[in-house]
C-alpha cells in the first residue's frame, strides 16, 4: 500500500504541474493578446490624434490672420443692417465732390434683409448658366452683363457678340428684371445707411458676377486675392457692394471677404442673399481669402457719384 501511494504521488504531482503550465500558458497568451489589442488601440489613437491635429492646423491657418469676424455665416442680420463706422480717407479729396453723394460718413455694413435666399438662388443659376458658356482656366471667372465681358480661357469675349442668338436659351427677361430690382434695393439700402440721396448715385463699371474656386489662376486677371482699394483701382467707385450667392462652410471654404485695418483684419462670412457694402476709399482696404475648396458665387455691384461714369442696367439683346 505504501508503495502504491508513493507511486501515485509522483503522478499526481506531474498532473498538477502540467495543469499549472497549461494555466500559465493560457495566461501568457491572454496577456499577449491584451498587449496586442492595447497596441492596436494606441495606434488608432495616434492616427486619430494626428488627423485631428491636421484639421486643427488647417482651420487655424485659415483663421490665423483674422482678428475679428464681423458677421458669421449662421447669423441673420435683419431687419436693420449691422453698421461699422470708420474714418473717411483723403481719397475723395482728389476727385470732384458731389454734395448729397460723395462720402461724408464712411464705413462698412452687412444686411440679410434686402435680397431673399430664393432670389439669390435664381441669380446664382443665372450666373451658372452664363459662366457655363466659357470661364477662365483657373482662379476667378467673370460675367459682366453690362459690358458683355465673359472670361474665356486666358482672355475675355463679348457674350452678346460671341454667342448671339444662343443667349435666348440661357437668359430670360425675368432674369434681367430681377437683376435690376435687386440693384435698386441695394442702392436704396446704401443710400439710407450713409445718408445719401439715391437719385444722385449711379451704377458704375465694373459690376459683375464672379465664380471663384480652388483651381490655380493662370493669369493676373484671375488672381482675385490681392489686397486693393476700390477707389484707387477704379477712380469712379464711391460705394461698393457684394451680394453673395453661396454659403461659406457648405458650398465652399476660404473665400471670405477681409477688411485689412491698421489694428487687425476683420471678415464677413458669405451667406446666400447677404449684402455687404462699404465706402470705396483707403479706409476699406480689403482682399478676398483664397478659396480652399468648393465654389463661391457673388455679384459685385458698384456705385459712383459722378454721372459721367454712370452705366445703364443690362437688357436682353
Amino acid at each position: 500500500m505504501a508503495l502504491l501511494r508513493m507511486r501515485a504521488n509522483p503522478q499526481g504531482a506531474n498532473a498538477t504541474e502540467i495543469e499549472k503550465k497549461i494555466k500559465r500558458g493560457n495566461a501568457l497568451r491572454q496577456g499577449s493578446a491584451w498587449r496586442g489589442s492595447r497596441g492596436l488601440v494606441a495606434l488608432l489613437l495616434v492616427v486619430v490624434s494626428l488627423c485631428v491635429a491636421a484639421v486643427w492646423l488647417y482651420v487655424t491657418s485659415l483663421d490665423s490672420d483674422i482678428t475679428e469676424t464681423l458677421v458669421r455665416q449662421g447669423e441673420l442680420v435683419s431687419p436693420r443692417p449691422r453698421v461699422y463706422s470708420v474714418q473717411c480717407s483723403e481719397d475723395y479729396e482728389n476727385y470732384q465732390r458731389y454734395p448729397g453723394c460723395t462720402p461724408q460718413k464712411c464705413g462698412r455694413a452687412v444686411t440679410d434683409a434686402v435680397v431673399t435666399r430664393e432670389e439669390a438662388q435664381v441669380l446664382r443659376r443665372l450666373a451658372e448658366r452664363g459662366l457655363a458658356l466659357a470661364g477662365s482656366e483657373g482662379g476667378a471667372s467673370i460675367l459682366d452683363l453690362h459690358s458683355g465681358a465673359l472670361s474665356m480661357g486666358k482672355q475675355f469675349v463679348n457674350i452678346y457678340r460671341y454667342f448671339g442668338d444662343q443667349l435666348s436659351d440661357v437668359f430670360t427677361q425675368e432674369d434681367f428684371q430681377l437683376y435690376r430690382n435687386v440693384r435698386e434695393r441695394i442702392q436704396a439700402v446704401i443710400a439710407e445707411t450713409f445718408g445719401l440721396d439715391p437719385k444722385l448715385m449711379y451704377l458704375t463699371k465694373p459690376t459683375f458676377f464672379s465664380r471663384i474656386n480652388s483651381t490655380i489662376a493662370k493669369t493676373q486677371h484671375d488672381e482675385y486675392w490681392h489686397p486693393h482699394i476700390d477707389k484707387v483701382t477704379y477712380g469712379s467707385f464711391d460705394y461698393t457692394s457684394l451680394l453673395y450667392l453661396s454659403d461659406y462652410g457648405s458650398d465652399f471654404t476660404g473665400g471670405r471677404f477681409i477688411f485689412m485695418d491698421p489694428n487687425g483684419n476683420r471678415t464677413v462670412e458669405p451667406r446666400t442673399g447677404r449684402v455687404s457694402f462699404f465706402s470705396s476709399g483707403t479706409e476699406n482696404l480689403h482682399r478676398v481669402e483664397k478659396v480652399a475648396w468648393g465654389t463661391r458665387y457673388a455679384i459685385t455691384v458698384s456705385f459712383t457719384c459722378d454721372p459721367a461714369h454712370g452705366i445703364s442696367d443690362p437688357a436682353m439683346p
